[in-house]
Protein backbone atom coordinates (compact mmCIF):
# COMPACT_ATOMS: atom_id res chain seq x y z
CA UNK A 1 0.00 0.00 0.00
CA UNK A 2 1.25 3.28 -0.91
CA UNK A 3 2.38 5.39 2.07
CA UNK A 4 2.53 9.39 2.20
CA UNK A 5 5.56 9.30 4.14
CA UNK A 6 7.91 7.03 2.13
CA UNK A 7 8.91 10.71 0.42
CA UNK A 8 10.09 11.59 3.90
CA UNK A 9 12.34 8.58 3.86
CA UNK A 10 13.76 9.61 0.88
CA UNK A 11 14.28 13.09 2.09
CA UNK A 12 15.98 10.95 4.92
CA UNK A 13 18.31 8.87 3.01
CA UNK A 14 19.60 11.31 0.70
CA UNK A 15 20.32 13.88 3.30
CA UNK A 16 23.94 14.50 3.39
CA UNK A 17 24.00 15.13 7.32
CA UNK A 18 21.69 12.28 8.01
CA UNK A 19 21.39 10.91 11.43
CA UNK A 20 19.86 7.27 12.79
CA UNK A 21 16.02 7.72 12.18
CA UNK A 22 13.84 6.56 14.90
CA UNK A 23 10.26 5.82 13.16
CA UNK A 24 7.58 6.08 16.00
CA UNK A 25 4.18 4.82 15.75
CA UNK A 26 0.89 2.69 17.50
CA UNK A 27 1.27 -0.92 17.06
CA UNK A 28 -0.43 -2.18 13.41
CA UNK A 29 -0.10 1.10 11.69
CA UNK A 30 1.87 -0.36 8.95
CA UNK A 31 5.97 0.65 10.14
CA UNK A 32 7.41 -2.49 9.36
CA UNK A 33 6.08 -2.97 6.01
CA UNK A 34 6.56 0.59 5.07
CA UNK A 35 10.49 -0.14 5.94
CA UNK A 36 10.68 -3.37 3.80
CA UNK A 37 9.50 -2.20 1.21
CA UNK A 38 11.64 1.28 1.39
CA UNK A 39 14.43 -1.16 1.72
CA UNK A 40 13.68 -3.23 -1.15
CA UNK A 41 13.18 -0.71 -3.28
CA UNK A 42 16.31 1.68 -2.42
CA UNK A 43 19.45 -0.33 -0.91
CA UNK A 44 20.92 -3.55 -2.40
CA UNK A 45 21.43 -5.27 0.90
CA UNK A 46 18.66 -5.48 4.16
CA UNK A 47 19.65 -6.38 7.59
CA UNK A 48 16.58 -7.20 9.72
CA UNK A 49 16.76 -7.12 13.69
CA UNK A 50 13.48 -8.17 15.66
CA UNK A 51 14.03 -7.79 19.08
CA UNK A 52 10.70 -9.50 20.26
CA UNK A 53 10.67 -12.17 17.61
CA UNK A 54 14.58 -12.99 17.76
CA UNK A 55 15.02 -12.76 21.20
CA UNK A 56 18.95 -13.27 20.62
CA UNK A 57 19.45 -10.20 19.30
CA UNK A 58 19.44 -8.92 22.43
CA UNK A 59 22.87 -10.63 23.65
CA UNK A 60 24.45 -8.54 20.97
CA UNK A 61 24.09 -5.42 22.80
CA UNK A 62 24.95 -7.17 26.54
CA UNK A 63 28.56 -6.90 25.65
CA UNK A 64 29.75 -3.88 23.88
CA UNK A 65 28.15 -0.62 22.13
CA UNK A 66 31.02 -0.46 19.80
CA UNK A 67 29.97 -0.04 16.19
CA UNK A 68 32.69 -1.99 14.87
CA UNK A 69 31.69 -5.14 17.34
CA UNK A 70 28.15 -4.81 16.64
CA UNK A 71 28.71 -4.64 12.66
CA UNK A 72 30.67 -7.23 12.99
CA UNK A 73 28.42 -9.67 14.84
CA UNK A 74 25.54 -8.64 12.32
CA UNK A 75 27.98 -9.60 9.28
CA UNK A 76 28.37 -13.00 11.09
CA UNK A 77 25.20 -13.69 11.57
CA UNK A 78 23.53 -12.93 8.52
CA UNK A 79 26.96 -13.81 6.49
CA UNK A 80 27.20 -11.07 4.39
CA UNK A 81 29.25 -8.19 4.94
CA UNK A 82 27.96 -4.82 5.82
CA UNK A 83 27.98 -2.17 3.37
CA UNK A 84 27.15 0.75 4.96
CA UNK A 85 26.81 3.24 1.90
CA UNK A 86 24.72 0.45 -0.31
CA UNK A 87 23.18 -1.32 3.21
CA UNK A 88 20.18 -0.57 5.36
CA UNK A 89 19.87 -1.91 9.21
CA UNK A 90 16.77 -2.06 10.47
CA UNK A 91 15.82 -2.46 14.02
CA UNK A 92 12.33 -3.56 14.65
CA UNK A 93 10.18 -3.34 17.91
CA UNK A 94 13.83 -1.33 19.74
CA UNK A 95 11.46 -0.48 22.57
CA UNK A 96 12.40 -3.78 23.79
CA UNK A 97 16.13 -3.52 23.92
CA UNK A 98 16.97 0.11 25.25
CA UNK A 99 21.03 -0.93 24.53
CA UNK A 100 20.29 -0.93 20.83
CA UNK A 101 18.30 2.41 20.93
CA UNK A 102 21.43 3.97 22.68
CA UNK A 103 24.03 2.30 20.03
CA UNK A 104 22.33 5.29 17.65
CA UNK A 105 24.04 7.62 19.26
CA UNK A 106 27.82 5.99 18.58
CA UNK A 107 26.82 4.66 14.85
CA UNK A 108 26.25 8.77 14.32
CA UNK A 109 29.21 9.70 16.18
CA UNK A 110 31.60 6.92 14.64
CA UNK A 111 29.40 5.46 11.76
CA UNK A 112 27.06 8.61 10.19
CA UNK A 113 27.53 6.99 6.38
CA UNK A 114 25.71 3.84 8.27
CA UNK A 115 21.91 3.94 7.25
CA UNK A 116 20.26 3.02 10.27
CA UNK A 117 16.82 2.85 11.22
CA UNK A 118 14.82 2.32 14.68
CA UNK A 119 10.84 1.66 14.78
CA UNK A 120 8.97 -0.28 17.73
CA UNK A 121 5.42 0.11 18.79
CA UNK A 122 6.03 1.57 22.31
CA UNK A 123 9.22 3.93 21.27
CA UNK A 124 7.36 6.86 22.40
CA UNK A 125 6.34 5.02 26.07
CA UNK A 126 10.38 3.72 26.41
CA UNK A 127 11.85 7.05 24.82
CA UNK A 128 10.05 8.84 27.80
CA UNK A 129 11.87 7.11 30.44
CA UNK A 130 14.77 5.65 28.42
CA UNK A 131 17.87 7.43 31.08
CA UNK A 132 20.53 7.00 27.63
CA UNK A 133 18.38 7.83 25.19
CA UNK A 134 20.71 9.45 22.13
CA UNK A 135 19.57 12.99 22.26
CA UNK A 136 20.36 15.23 19.66
CA UNK A 137 21.60 12.35 17.73
CA UNK A 138 19.01 10.77 16.17
CA UNK A 139 16.03 12.19 13.42
CA UNK A 140 12.16 11.71 14.07
CA UNK A 141 9.34 10.49 11.81
CA UNK A 142 6.03 9.20 12.89
CA UNK A 143 3.59 7.04 10.79
CA UNK A 144 -0.30 7.02 11.70
CA UNK A 145 -2.78 5.06 10.54
CA UNK A 146 -3.57 5.74 6.78
CA UNK A 147 -5.28 8.37 5.81
CA UNK A 148 -8.71 9.33 3.46
CA UNK A 149 -5.76 10.24 0.54
CA UNK A 150 -3.89 7.25 1.13
CA UNK A 151 -7.06 5.17 1.31
CA UNK A 152 -8.22 6.28 -1.91
CA UNK A 153 -4.65 5.46 -3.38
CA UNK A 154 -5.12 2.16 -2.03
CA UNK A 155 -8.68 1.55 -3.54
CA UNK A 156 -7.39 2.52 -7.05
CA UNK A 157 -8.98 5.95 -6.38
CA UNK A 158 -5.14 7.54 -7.86
CA UNK A 159 -7.27 10.38 -9.83
CA UNK A 160 -9.68 11.70 -7.14
CA UNK A 161 -6.53 11.55 -4.70
CA UNK A 162 -4.38 13.48 -6.82
CA UNK A 163 -7.32 16.23 -7.53
CA UNK A 164 -8.16 16.61 -3.41
CA UNK A 165 -3.91 16.66 -2.93
CA UNK A 166 -3.24 19.23 -5.68
CA UNK A 167 -6.80 21.50 -5.26
CA UNK A 168 -6.43 25.04 -4.26
CA UNK A 169 -9.64 27.43 -4.21
CA UNK A 170 -12.78 26.86 -2.96
CA UNK A 171 -14.93 25.71 -6.23
CA UNK A 172 -17.28 23.65 -5.85
CA UNK A 173 -16.91 19.65 -7.51
CA UNK A 174 -19.10 18.28 -9.51
CA UNK A 175 -21.95 16.47 -7.58
CA UNK A 176 -21.27 13.37 -9.32
CA UNK A 177 -17.41 13.22 -7.61
CA UNK A 178 -18.70 15.11 -4.99
CA UNK A 179 -21.04 11.97 -3.93
CA UNK A 180 -17.92 9.73 -4.94
CA UNK A 181 -16.20 11.08 -2.24
CA UNK A 182 -18.87 11.64 0.33
CA UNK A 183 -19.49 7.59 -0.25
CA UNK A 184 -15.77 6.66 -0.38
CA UNK A 185 -15.44 8.63 3.20
CA UNK A 186 -18.47 6.52 4.61
CA UNK A 187 -16.17 3.37 4.00
CA UNK A 188 -13.22 4.77 5.49
CA UNK A 189 -15.16 6.10 8.35
CA UNK A 190 -15.96 2.76 9.26
CA UNK A 191 -13.29 0.95 8.14
CA UNK A 192 -10.45 2.90 9.33
CA UNK A 193 -7.03 3.50 8.49
CA UNK A 194 -5.37 0.46 10.04
CA UNK A 195 -3.82 -1.25 7.05
CA UNK A 196 -4.21 -5.34 7.63
CA UNK A 197 -8.05 -4.37 8.26
CA UNK A 198 -8.03 -2.11 4.42
CA UNK A 199 -5.98 -5.18 3.12
CA UNK A 200 -8.54 -7.75 4.45
CA UNK A 201 -11.46 -5.70 3.31
CA UNK A 202 -10.00 -5.32 -0.19
CA UNK A 203 -8.60 -9.05 -0.76
CA UNK A 204 -12.35 -10.13 0.56
CA UNK A 205 -14.54 -7.72 0.52
CA UNK A 206 -16.14 -9.12 3.77
CA UNK A 207 -16.74 -6.22 5.89
CA UNK A 208 -17.59 -9.11 9.11
CA UNK A 209 -13.85 -9.87 8.68
CA UNK A 210 -12.96 -6.90 8.21
CA UNK A 211 -14.70 -5.59 12.16
CA UNK A 212 -12.41 -9.15 13.13
CA UNK A 213 -9.65 -8.11 12.27
CA UNK A 214 -10.63 -4.66 14.13
CA UNK A 215 -11.39 -6.50 17.33
CA UNK A 216 -7.75 -8.20 17.00
CA UNK A 217 -5.62 -4.78 17.13
CA UNK A 218 -7.79 -3.76 19.85
CA UNK A 219 -6.91 -6.71 21.87
CA UNK A 220 -3.17 -6.26 21.34
CA UNK A 221 -3.36 -2.77 22.45
CA UNK A 222 -5.23 -4.46 26.03
CA UNK A 223 -2.11 -7.14 26.12
CA UNK A 224 0.55 -4.10 25.68
CA UNK A 225 -0.70 -1.95 28.79
CA UNK A 226 -0.49 -5.54 30.83
CA UNK A 227 2.89 -5.77 29.67
CA UNK A 228 4.77 -2.20 29.67
CA UNK A 229 3.40 -1.35 32.76
CA UNK A 230 2.37 -2.02 36.43
CA UNK A 231 -0.57 -4.02 37.15
CA UNK A 232 -1.75 -0.77 39.14
CA UNK A 233 -1.21 1.23 35.58
CA UNK A 234 -2.38 -1.04 33.12
CA UNK A 235 -6.36 -1.37 35.06
CA UNK A 236 -5.82 2.56 35.09
CA UNK A 237 -4.82 3.10 31.73
CA UNK A 238 -7.46 0.64 30.48
CA UNK A 239 -10.27 2.25 32.51
CA UNK A 240 -9.31 5.12 30.30
CA UNK A 241 -9.18 3.78 27.11
CA UNK A 242 -12.48 1.94 27.41
CA UNK A 243 -14.17 5.20 28.91
CA UNK A 244 -12.72 7.61 25.48
CA UNK A 245 -15.65 6.22 22.74
CA UNK A 246 -18.63 6.68 25.17
CA UNK A 247 -17.09 10.28 26.02
CA UNK A 248 -16.65 11.21 22.63
CA UNK A 249 -20.27 9.89 21.98
CA UNK A 250 -21.81 12.80 24.50
CA UNK A 251 -22.93 16.06 22.77
CA UNK A 252 -20.56 17.73 25.13
CA UNK A 253 -17.18 15.75 24.43
CA UNK A 254 -14.44 17.16 26.76
CA UNK A 255 -12.80 14.40 28.52
CA UNK A 256 -14.38 14.16 32.39
CA UNK A 257 -12.45 12.14 34.80
CA UNK A 258 -15.91 11.28 36.18
CA UNK A 259 -17.13 9.39 33.28
CA UNK A 260 -13.97 6.57 34.19
CA UNK A 261 -15.53 5.93 37.87
CA UNK A 262 -17.23 8.50 39.88
CA UNK A 263 -14.38 8.74 41.99
CA UNK A 264 -11.53 9.50 39.49
CA UNK A 265 -9.58 12.70 40.06
CA UNK A 266 -7.06 14.07 37.63
CA UNK A 267 -4.38 12.58 39.89
CA UNK A 268 -5.31 8.83 39.24
CA UNK A 269 -5.13 9.44 35.75
CA UNK A 270 -3.04 12.03 34.28
CA UNK A 271 -0.31 9.61 33.87
CA UNK A 272 -2.60 7.04 32.01
CA UNK A 273 -3.76 9.57 29.56
CA UNK A 274 0.28 10.57 28.89
CA UNK A 275 1.01 6.55 28.54
CA UNK A 276 -1.45 6.86 25.62
CA UNK A 277 -0.29 9.85 24.15
CA UNK A 278 2.96 8.43 24.27
CA UNK A 279 1.49 5.08 22.65
CA UNK A 280 -0.01 7.30 19.56
CA UNK A 281 -3.04 5.80 20.71
CA UNK A 282 -4.92 8.51 21.08
CA UNK A 283 -4.79 12.41 20.13
CA UNK A 284 -5.73 15.46 22.66
CA UNK A 285 -7.19 18.67 22.54
CA UNK A 286 -6.82 21.40 24.43
CA UNK A 287 -8.85 24.24 24.98
CA UNK A 288 -7.71 27.89 24.84
CA UNK A 289 -8.20 30.89 26.76
CA UNK A 290 -7.53 33.05 24.23
CA UNK A 291 -6.65 32.74 20.54
CA UNK A 292 -3.54 33.93 20.22
CA UNK A 293 -0.28 32.88 19.33
CA UNK A 294 1.42 30.53 20.13
CA UNK A 295 -1.50 28.29 20.94
CA UNK A 296 0.18 26.19 23.11
CA UNK A 297 1.00 29.14 25.13
CA UNK A 298 -2.85 29.75 25.76
CA UNK A 299 -3.96 26.21 26.14
CA UNK A 300 -5.83 25.18 29.84
CA UNK A 301 -3.99 21.94 30.15
CA UNK A 302 -7.33 20.78 32.71
CA UNK A 303 -9.64 21.09 30.05
CA UNK A 304 -9.56 18.70 27.19
CA UNK A 305 -10.78 16.41 24.33
CA UNK A 306 -9.64 12.73 23.75
CA UNK A 307 -10.06 11.52 20.06
CA UNK A 308 -8.60 7.86 19.14
CA UNK A 309 -6.16 7.69 16.74
CA UNK A 310 -8.06 5.91 14.23
CA UNK A 311 -11.86 5.89 13.21
CA UNK A 312 -12.37 2.79 12.40
CA UNK A 313 -11.01 1.25 16.48
CA UNK A 314 -13.58 3.62 17.56
CA UNK A 315 -16.24 2.15 15.45
CA UNK A 316 -15.25 -1.48 16.53
CA UNK A 317 -15.01 -0.11 20.60
CA UNK A 318 -18.81 1.59 19.81
CA UNK A 319 -19.78 -1.84 18.14
CA UNK A 320 -21.14 0.28 15.28
CA UNK A 321 -22.91 -2.03 12.74
CA UNK A 322 -21.81 -1.89 8.64
CA UNK A 323 -25.39 -1.30 7.56
CA UNK A 324 -24.59 2.77 8.74
CA UNK A 325 -22.42 3.00 5.47
CA UNK A 326 -25.16 2.89 2.95
CA UNK A 327 -27.17 5.02 5.20
CA UNK A 328 -27.35 8.42 3.97
CA UNK A 329 -26.04 10.63 6.39
CA UNK A 330 -26.16 8.08 9.73
CA UNK A 331 -22.68 7.65 9.86
CA UNK A 332 -21.73 11.25 10.05
CA UNK A 333 -24.26 11.89 12.94
CA UNK A 334 -23.88 8.54 14.91
CA UNK A 335 -22.99 9.23 18.26
CA UNK A 336 -23.63 13.51 18.08
CA UNK A 337 -20.74 13.45 15.33
CA UNK A 338 -18.19 11.65 17.46
CA UNK A 339 -16.84 9.66 13.80
CA UNK A 340 -16.40 13.07 12.40
CA UNK A 341 -15.04 14.93 14.73
CA UNK A 342 -12.40 12.15 15.14
CA UNK A 343 -12.04 11.97 11.87
CA UNK A 344 -10.94 15.85 11.30
CA UNK A 345 -9.13 15.45 14.56
CA UNK A 346 -6.73 12.22 12.85
CA UNK A 347 -6.25 14.23 9.72
CA UNK A 348 -5.06 17.54 11.32
CA UNK A 349 -2.73 15.38 13.40
CA UNK A 350 -1.22 13.67 10.32
CA UNK A 351 -0.61 17.19 8.25
CA UNK A 352 1.23 18.26 12.13
CA UNK A 353 -1.08 20.31 13.73
CA UNK A 354 -1.56 20.49 17.50
CA UNK A 355 -5.46 20.33 19.12
CA UNK A 356 -6.78 23.24 20.40
CA UNK A 357 -10.53 23.88 20.66
CA UNK A 358 -12.34 26.99 22.02
CA UNK A 359 -15.35 27.62 24.08
CA UNK A 360 -17.08 30.69 25.14
CA UNK A 361 -18.81 31.21 28.40
CA UNK A 362 -22.10 31.45 26.84
CA UNK A 363 -21.51 27.50 24.89
CA UNK A 364 -20.41 28.72 21.81
CA UNK A 365 -17.94 26.34 21.05
CA UNK A 366 -15.68 25.56 17.71
CA UNK A 367 -14.22 22.12 17.62
CA UNK A 368 -10.50 22.95 15.93
CA UNK A 369 -8.23 26.09 16.49
CA UNK A 370 -5.28 25.90 13.79
CA UNK A 371 -2.31 28.31 13.31
CA UNK A 372 -0.85 28.53 9.83
CA UNK A 373 1.84 30.95 8.75
CA UNK A 374 1.26 33.10 11.76
CA UNK A 375 -2.64 33.26 11.79
CA UNK A 376 -5.01 31.69 13.26
CA UNK A 377 -8.35 29.98 11.96
CA UNK A 378 -11.15 28.34 13.44
CA UNK A 379 -12.38 25.13 12.40
CA UNK A 380 -16.41 23.93 12.92
CA UNK A 381 -17.21 20.76 12.24
CA UNK A 382 -20.60 19.52 11.04
CA UNK A 383 -21.87 16.22 10.93
CA UNK A 384 -24.85 16.88 8.93
CA UNK A 385 -25.98 20.06 6.04
CA UNK A 386 -27.32 22.58 8.14
CA UNK A 387 -26.19 26.06 7.36
CA UNK A 388 -25.79 27.41 10.97
CA UNK A 389 -22.65 29.17 12.18
CA UNK A 390 -24.27 30.11 15.01
CA UNK A 391 -20.35 29.65 16.81
CA UNK A 392 -18.45 30.56 14.09
CA UNK A 393 -20.18 33.71 14.13
CA UNK A 394 -19.98 34.49 18.11
CA UNK A 395 -16.32 33.75 17.31
CA UNK A 396 -15.29 36.27 14.70
CA UNK A 397 -17.79 38.76 16.77
CA UNK A 398 -15.16 38.19 19.49
CA UNK A 399 -11.46 37.84 17.68
CA UNK A 400 -12.40 39.11 13.67
CA UNK A 401 -10.10 36.14 12.35
CA UNK A 402 -9.14 36.62 8.70
CA UNK A 403 -11.49 33.46 6.97
CA UNK A 404 -14.08 30.85 8.84
CA UNK A 405 -13.72 27.43 8.30
CA UNK A 406 -16.19 25.14 8.31
CA UNK A 407 -15.80 21.27 7.39
CA UNK A 408 -19.05 19.25 7.08
CA UNK A 409 -20.52 16.80 4.48
CA UNK A 410 -21.45 19.68 1.83
CA UNK A 411 -19.35 20.64 -1.34
CA UNK A 412 -16.62 23.26 -1.61
CA UNK A 413 -18.29 26.75 -0.76
CA UNK A 414 -16.71 30.33 -0.63
CA UNK A 415 -19.12 33.08 0.70
CA UNK A 416 -16.86 36.42 1.35
CA UNK A 417 -15.05 35.69 4.54
CA UNK A 418 -16.67 31.86 4.91
CA UNK A 419 -15.16 28.97 3.75
CA UNK A 420 -17.22 25.46 3.76
CA UNK A 421 -14.87 22.19 3.29
CA UNK A 422 -16.03 19.04 2.57
CA UNK A 423 -15.18 16.22 5.29
CA UNK A 424 -12.92 14.87 2.74
CA UNK A 425 -10.89 17.64 1.73
CA UNK A 426 -10.07 18.76 4.82
CA UNK A 427 -6.40 17.40 4.60
CA UNK A 428 -6.28 19.94 1.88
CA UNK A 429 -7.38 22.72 3.93
CA UNK A 430 -4.23 25.29 3.86
CA UNK A 431 -4.30 25.19 -0.19
CA UNK A 432 -8.03 26.18 -0.07
CA UNK A 433 -6.19 28.86 2.27
CA UNK A 434 -4.02 30.02 0.12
Amino acid sequence: MQRLLYQNLIKWKNNPKRKPLLLQGARQVGKTYLVKDFAKREYENFFYLNFEEEPIFKNLFSNSLNTEYLLENVSLYFGKKIDCKNSLIFFDEAQAVPEAITSLKYFYEQLPECNIIAAGSLLGVSVGRHKSFPVGKVSFLRLYPMSFIEYLLAVGEELVAEKLMNKSGAESLSELIHEKLLGHLKKYLFLGGMPEVLQTYLDTKDIALAREIQKEILESYQRDFSKNSSKRDAIRISEVWRSIPYQLAKENKKFKYKEIRQTARASMYEESIEWLRNAGLINVAYNIKAPKLPLSGYADTTKFKVYMLDNGLLGAMLNVSSDVIVKPDKLFQEYNGAFVENYVASELVMKGYELHYWKSKSDAKVDFITQYKNKIYPIEVKSGSSRNIKSLRSYADKYNPELLIRTSPRNYIRDNEFINIPLYGIEGFEKILG
